[in-house]
């Protein structure tokens, strides 16, 4: 009688880790992605040192043909918070707000968005609606842009710091083809602070290890971790 074949444990061991490899691979490339916010361009709904979910398969794949058809297309809102190609750069990631959808003529008059003629009511600015104090001059792009329509396939983009952001303003509408997906949640908040010079030598590094391990409870923005973003 023929002996049972047995894997070894080695085997088995090399199997397993392939197997997750793969699994890790295909969640990252489809399903969920890790970002971190490396500017203010958000503010103050979306902090620098926020780590981030992204769910990438709400929008489908962006590559070709043959990945569109695996996967399904979301619908695109208004309001959704987005991470995407760079146009003039598409190595690099950008992360914005949705403001105007496919078809709309969008305006900016003295700060204010405009959809079709009508004022646009942005909630997810909170406190910091962006109106032109009285007197002020207005700066063309940044505080008066338009009209504009949005052609079909394309979306612009605003960041929430409307001071302090490069959008659809200075760069123009997003192709749907650059989405990569919607941001889901803050996993991990750190405030990060420049490093404190210390002198070299193992008394130093000891210190420095010791500094690290403790800013990282210090610094960590702990009541942001776990908040959905909107």
């Amino acid at each position: 009688m023929t002996a049972a074949f047995r894997k070894s444990t080695a085997r088995e061991y090399f199997e397993s880790i392939v197997i997750a490899v793969i699994l890790a691979l295909f969640i990252r490339t489809w399903v969920v992605q890790a970002f971190k916010i490396p500017t203010g361009s958000m503010e103050h709904n979306l902090l620098i040192g926020d780590h981030l979910l992204v769910n990438k398969f709400v929008f489908g794949p962006t590559a070709g043909a043959a990945e569109q058809w695996v996967l399904p297309n979301g619908a695109v809102e208004r309001g959704d918070v987005v991470v995407f190609k760079f146009p003039e750069e598409p190595e690099r990631d950008f992360i914005k707000r949705v403001i105007g959808l496919p078809g709309e003529t969008l305006e900016l008059r003295r700060k204010r968005v405009y959809i079709d003629g009508e004022p646009l009511d942005e909630p997810y600015l909170a406190g910091q609606q962006p109106l032109l104090r009285p007197g002020a001059v207005a700066v063309a792009r940044r505080d008066t842009f338009g009209p504009v329509t949005i052609p079909d396939g394309h979306y612009f983009m605003m960041g929430d710091n409307r001071d302090n952001s490069q959008d659809s303003r200075f760069w123009g509408p997003l192709p749907h083809a650059y989405l990569k997906g919607r941001a889901m949640l803050v996993y991990w908040s750190y405030d990060a602070a420049e490093p404190v010079l210390q002198e070299p030598g193992l008394g130093a590094g000891l210190r420095r290890l010791s500094s690290g391990v403790a800013s990282f409870f210090t610094r960590t923005r702990w009541e942001r971790m776990f908040q959905l973003i909107g």
